[in-house]
């Protein structure tokens, strides 16, 4: 859609950098200031912030790596081309370099774990929205043919090699509109009285739902099983962890250590 925010002669600024960039500036805001409600240390959390900016950076390259395996077997020389390094990678394969990541260093710092991951649940929404936004205008993780009335079409041969002049679903779009409103329930929720982990697990459930749910409108070429994607299996592993987060939650003898 407008993959060149800005262009000097050969060079320019792309637009789905500066999104990205600007989510993880919002999302960190945000996780700092409900760390400061929580009463948590704002160093160690920012610290972590970006060390999980990094490890969730190899982790979706990684996982992009798998999933395409058969291409960069055969073209191996793709792996070092400036195309490699600009894509964005597969999210799940970043979320859960992140997260384990991240229990390693709360558990490192001493910090709360559940209450620590809480924090970021939100902000990790918002910034996730606002990156589909990024990839909207880049033209990757392009929705599946359809001719419904809010379906878009590319035209800029700029743009990442999505179909030119097909109309599409918007499964950016869609993606970003579920975690935005992920966002505004978890913020909401974390403003009232809660048990440390009811944030991160209901965060887990929600985004492991929405992603299920996105990918039948989605266009990919990963192997299906049982009829569904790879993602598809990781989004309900996710639920199911979101889930069984809950139900420790629930628990009072289950204090957090």
């Amino acid at each position: 859609m407008f993959p060149k925010l800005f262009t000097f002669g050969s060079h320019f600024v792309p637009t789905y950098g500066v999104l990205v960039a600007l989510g993880f500036l919002a999302g960190l805001f945000v996780t700092l200031r409900l760390a400061r409600r929580a009463g948590l240390p704002a160093e160690p959390i920012s610290n972590l912030a970006v060390y999980c900016a990094l490890a969730g950076i190899a982790g979706a390259k990684l996982f992009m790596f798998l999933f395409d395996a058969g291409y960069y077997l055969q073209n191996p020389g793709q792996i070092f081309t400036v195309e490699t390094l600009q894509a964005a990678g597969v999210f799940h394969g970043g979320f859960l370099a992140a997260l384990l990541f991240a229990v390693w260093y709360i558990r490192r710092q001493s910090l709360p774990l559940l209450g620590t991951l809480d924090c970021f649940a939100p902000g990790i929404a918002l910034g996730h929205a606002i990156g589909r936004l990024g990839c909207f205008a880049a033209g990757c993780c392009w929705g599946k043919e359809c001719h419904l009335p809010w379906a878009v079409t590319f035209h800029s041969q700029a743009a990442a090699p999505v179909p030119i002049g097909i109309p599409l679903h918007p499964a950016q779009l869609y993606e970003s509109a579920a975690n935005l409103l992920i966002f505004g329930v978890l913020y909401r929720l974390f403003l009232r009285q809660h048990p440390p982990g009811r944030i991160i697990g209901l965060y887990l459930v929600l985004y492991g739902l929405a992603r299920f749910i996105v990918e039948f409108f989605r266009n990919h070429e990963q192997s299906l099983l049982l009829d569904l994607s790879i993602t598809q299996w990781i989004s309900l592993g996710l639920l199911v962890l979101g889930v069984l987060i809950l139900l420790r939650v629930k628990r009072p003898v289950l204090a957090e250590a």
